[in-house]
């Protein structure tokens, strides 16, 4: 991988962030372990319950919105939570979340995001193969143009985010 210096700066994490995305971290090794692409999602409330945790499953269903933070997002489904509880929720993501991730976590109303390895370092694993690009816009771009506050929090953890990348795509 090139030189760190030409990637975003990585962000220091308190212990109760750390905690939870390396829990988002394990899901993307438990969902490459599956054939699918190594993504993962944990959605923290803001008194700690764990309200949501998934992996990216296209792979298995055959579903190309099958990723660990829509998948997240739908478990939220029947929660019966407020706006308030959502607003004060965190999504913990292996990965910068994608343009339709980013979507679906305003659409949801998460007041916070966490993620792993950033786009940009993604990109270096994923290589230049047509089936593997991603349309490059930050989620950041996303959830500034958002009504409402999402707060944005990455890279963080990045080597530990990479790992599950590591021979994961094609090149």
């Amino acid at each position: 991988m090139p030189s760190p210096t030409l990637f975003p700066e990585e962000t220091a994490l308190d212990e109760r962030d750390g905690r939870y995305l390396r829990k988002a971290i394990g899901w993307s090794h438990a969902g490459r372990r599956r054939g699918n692409r190594p993504f993962g999602a944990v959605i923290v409330a803001e008194d700690s319950r764990v309200l949501a945790e998934a992996y990216c499953d296209s792979g298995e269903t055959g579903d190309v919105t099958g990723h660990a933070e829509t998948n997240a997002v739908r478990k939220l489904a029947g929660l019966g939570l407020t706006r308030e509880q959502l607003a004060g929720a965190t999504i913990y993501s292996s990965a910068e979340p994608c343009v339709m991730c980013a979507g679906a976590i305003f659409w949801s109303g998460i007041g916070r995001v966490v993620f792993g390895i950033d786009a940009e370092r993604l990109r270096e694993f994923r290589g230049e193969r047509g089936e593997q690009r991603d349309a490059e816009l930050s989620c950041r771009d996303v959830f500034r143009a958002s009504p409402h506050a999402i707060d944005c929090i990455g890279p963080a953890m990045v080597d530990e985010a990479s790992a599950a990348h590591v021979g994961a795509w094609k090149t």
